[in-house]
This record gives C-alpha cells, sequence and structure tokens, in this order.
C-alpha cells in the first residue's frame, strides 16, 4: 500500500505534521510520499495504478475559513473540473484554531466536503487539532494517523480470488 500525503499549508505546521506521519508510521505503510499541493489539481488522484494508494489531506485553515494559498488550485479543481473518484479512499487532517469557532479547521473540512461530492470514500472521520489547546499537531497527528492507518489496512479492498 501507499499513503500519498497532499499538504495545504501557509507557515508550514501542516507538512510538519506530514513529515512527522512519514517517519513515525513507516513500520505500517512502507510507501509514504508527501506532496506539497503546489501547483497541483484533481488529476493528483489520477494515479489509478497505485489501486491500493490511500490519500491524507493535511490541510490547515487560512483566512476566514479557507484552504491555505498552495491549496487552491487543488480546491478548485475539485469543482471547475468534476469527475468521479469513487476510486479514491482518503482521510482528513484538519489544523485549526477553536477560538475562530464559526471557521475551525474549515481548510480541511472543505476538502472532505468536496471529496465526498465527488464519490471518494473516506475512511474514519476527520481528525481535528486545536492550535490553542497547546498539543503539538505533529506528536497528535502522528498518534491518530496510526490508528487512522490501522482502520485503513483493515478496511483495504483484498485483490486475492477464494
Amino acid at each position: 500500500m501507499k499513503l500519498k500525503i497532499l499538504v495545504g499549508t501557509m507557515t508550514s505546521t501542516a507538512d510538519y505534521v506530514a513529515q512527522a506521519i512519514q517517519m513515525d508510521c513507516a513500520d505500517l505503510v512502507s510507501d509514504i510520499e508527501v506532496q506539497l499541493m503546489d501547483g497541483l489539481d484533481i488529476s493528483v488522484f489520477d494515479g489509478t495504478a497505485e489501486e491500493d494508494a490511500i490519500y491524507l489531506i493535511c490541510s490547515s485553515t487560512y483566512g476566514q475559513g479557507d484552504v491555505p494559498d498552495n491549496a487552491r488550485l487543488l480546491y478548485d479543481s475539485l469543482d471547475a473540473q468534476p469527475k468521479f473518484l469513487g476510486h479514491v479512499r482518503y482521510g482528513v487532517i484538519a489544523l485549526g484554531d477553536r477560538t475562530y469557532l464559526q471557521t475551525f479547521c474549515f481548510g480541511g473540512k472543505k476538502f472532505d466536503e468536496r471529496l465526498q461530492g465527488l464519490g471518494a470514500q473516506r475512511i474514519g472521520e476527520v481528525w481535528c487539532h486545536d492550535a490553542s489547546a497547546g498539543t503539538l499537531p505533529e506528536t497528535e497527528g502522528a498518534a491518530w494517523c496510526r490508528e487512522w492507518l490501522a482502520l485503513a489496512l483493515s478496511s483495504t479492498p483484498s485483490t486475492e480470488t477464494a
């Protein structure tokens, strides 16, 4: 199985979380790729040659509940160039600050909403980290990802025939 972590970030926090996951979860998944969303569009999900690949959206929230600038092209392309993404299995790490309650973690939540609308299959629940809680998103994100990967691995479609 391959894990592709797509990172939307303004201040590199989401990238730090993705790198922590890459290091901490290498014993669970041998191939973990971290990719900044810069310049990506919906075609990033076309790689069906790797049918056992799963995606992890790791996005901060910016401004008034927006996706980060480097994620804008990908996010907008999910609406502007819609296509069925039923083959895509994914999870979401959403970073935010609960002091902005009305837009808390909206960066990741917006990606989740768009992906579900295109038929992608989310594994587990969206994980939200609160920057105002005083905890490290890298540490908590890697711990959450270990549990999420266990769920993802147990629900991987089998290619074996009985």
